[in-house]
């Protein structure tokens, strides 16, 4: 029953994502193609004219991050037999940043650093936990292969987009570092509900 709740935890978390996102891209003062290429998430989460969504995006943000804690420290963690402490620690320092992205905004010089470090501990973060699942359980099946390739593609366009930060296409390059983690909690809820 456990790896049930766990597991539509992580459905609800990973869908509510997606669909706040796009809702939010819709609403943005842009068309939704120049949105999702051209504009950060994180523009869609700063409480202004251009995003007039924001709470929706940043509820997001959070719900991914409360979403990852509870359902990794309520039943995952027990598929997870080697590297345990790396994998919890990993765990939170991928949920702090992302609810910390939520919390504080960019774009504001007095708090961007915050909301970098917050990006950085989401993104960077979150495929390195990928990874370490990967290898970390009993089994490498289906679905640790599949955790496997999205943490390698995630990495890799984390280090595309940190050198390509002037880059107009740099919009592209974040989300596909950050919908790694998405996807990975959109399996891991399937995984869970049907093991």
């Amino acid at each position: 029953m456990k790896r049930k709740v766990a597991g539509i935890a992580f459905l609800i978390g990973s869908l509510y994502y997606i669909i706040a996102e796009a809702i939010s891209a819709t609403y943005f003062n842009a068309s939704i193609f120049n949105t999702y290429i051209f504009h950060t998430i994180s523009e869609l989460g700063i409480p202004n004219g251009n995003s007039p969504l924001f709470f929706l995006m940043n509820s997001a943000f959070i719900l991914i991050g409360l979403t990852l804690i509870f359902g990794t420290f309520y039943k995952f963690k027990d598929y997870i037999i080697k590297n345990k402490k790396f994998c919890y620690a990993f765990t939170v320092i991928t949920a702090l940043g992302v609810i910390i992205v939520g919390l504080i905004h960019g774009g504001n010089p007095l708090t961007s650093g915050y909301h970098t470090l917050g990006a950085v501990m989401a993104i960077l973060g979150g495929n390195i936990l990928l990874v370490l699942v990967s290898r970390s359980m009993d089994e490498f099946g289906w679905y640790q292969k599949s955790t496997l390739i999205l943490g390698i593609i995630g990495l890799i366009a984390f280090w595309i987009m940190f050198f390509s930060m002037t880059s107009i296409y740099m919009p592209v390059y974040e989300r596909l570092s950050v919908y790694t983690l998405i996807i990975w909690s959109f399996l891991t809820g399937i995984y869970l509900s049907r093991d």
